[in-house]
């Protein structure tokens, strides 16, 4: 948490929220605004908890994510990634169990690439690349497609994709 400041804890957009559809895009410059962004956007994704959050998840269609995948034992070790982008991707595939702050208690095994280069601009405004495998080179892929407006849904079979809209969507309905 910020020295002195009292957490910032945004609303998560929900599946079927048209907003989690929606290309971000780049951000510009590293200004006070932006790190305060990524402040609030870590302020929310400890809160929730989970491990990664892309912007559009609080309604924000700037390319940018944060990850922590540090366990609960550790101290924590939080990464701004501003307009990443995947510079290689391994032949190697890997499939892990994932879920989603933006389809709560949803989880599904997804295979991606095991490990990728990525390309991104920190939160000090600096280049940096990082070579990823494991739980992080899942949760880049995973924050990056919200970039892009895709979801881990639309990585399983289309019948439990469909399943899972028509749940969400009733459900939205229903909270109205």
């Amino acid at each position: 948490m910020r020295y002195g400041e009292a957490m910032t804890i945004k609303p998560l957009i929900i599946l079927p929220d048209p907003l989690l559809r929606q290309q971000s895009k780049p951000i510009e410059q590293v200004d006070a605004e932006i790190t305060r962004l990524a402040d609030d956007m870590l302020d929310t994704m400890y809160d929730a908890p989970g491990i990664g959050l892309a912007a559009i998840q609080i309604g924000v269609p700037r390319r940018m994510l944060v990850i922590d995948i540090s366990r609960e034992d550790e101290d924590r070790n939080p990464v701004v990634f501003i307009n990443p982008e995947i510079l290689k991707v391994s032949d190697d595939v890997s499939a892990y169990e994932e879920g989603c702050l933006s389809i709560p208690d949803y989880y599904a095994e997804v295979e991606r690439p095991a490990s990728l280069t990525v390309g991104y601009i920190d939160r000090d405004g600096k280049k940096q690349t990082v070579e990823a495998d494991g739980l992080l080179a899942t949760c880049l892929q995973h924050e990056m497609d919200h970039l892009n407006g895709v979801l881990f849904i639309d990585h399983i079979s289309r019948l439990k994709r469909d399943m899972v809209i028509k749940k969400f969507t009733k459900a939205a309905r229903a909270k109205i």
